[in-house]
């Protein structure tokens, strides 16, 4: 028995770093594409499949450790200060925002992703007027809000393919 529990351990893990692995490879393609976007500031969140997997796949406390890592280590490795400010803000107001959604147990991926492509904004915003002390940019949250839902949408179909066709036993079943 002891030796299950070793092997469910550390087949865990593996998947943990294969996703934090798999967050920051997509961080760093997403910079590296030109904004092609009509919107500044607007980005598909390829992260947010990495994080919904980690979700349903891990439980709560991993999508959060997984989306904490990746911002930090996104950051020293290819971001400044600010983007590190207005990365945590996003990210963990969004993983929040998708944890609770999910623990309610009435919410698909795809609903569950929108709302944090919505919220990842929603908390960006809030980053910024703090940092720029004003409120003078809360009108660009209606622009960034049409954004977020619709990235959060394809990111949610995506992530929701990916779940059907991810085998559960991958994981253990398991929290890590």
């Amino acid at each position: 028995m002891k030796e299950k529990r070793r092997s469910a351990l550390i087949r865990k893990t593996a998947a943990f770093g294969v996703l934090t692995a798999l967050a920051l490879i997509f961080s760093y393609v997403e910079a590296q594409v030109p904004a092609f976007f009509a919107f500044p500031g607007m980005k598909l969140g390829l992260t947010n499949i990495v994080v919904l997997i980690a979700l349903y796949r891990m439980g709560n406390v991993s999508a959060m450790t997984i989306n904490l890592l990746r911002i930090v280590l996104v950051s020293i490795l290819f971001g400044s200060f600010s983007s590190f400010v207005y990365s945590m803000a996003g990210g963990m107001l969004s993983t929040a925002v998708m944890m609770l959604l999910k623990m309610t147990g009435k919410f698909r991926p795809v609903t569950v992703s929108i709302a944090g492509g919505v919220s990842h904004n929603i908390g960006q915003i809030i980053a910024a007027m703090i940092v720029m002390s004003t409120s003078g940019i809360v009108w660009y949250l209606s622009v960034l809000w049409f954004t977020g839902l619709l990235s959060g949408a394809l990111i949610g179909v995506l992530g929701s393919i990916i779940l059907s066709r991810l085998p559960e036993k991958l994981f253990m079943g398991g929290k890590i």
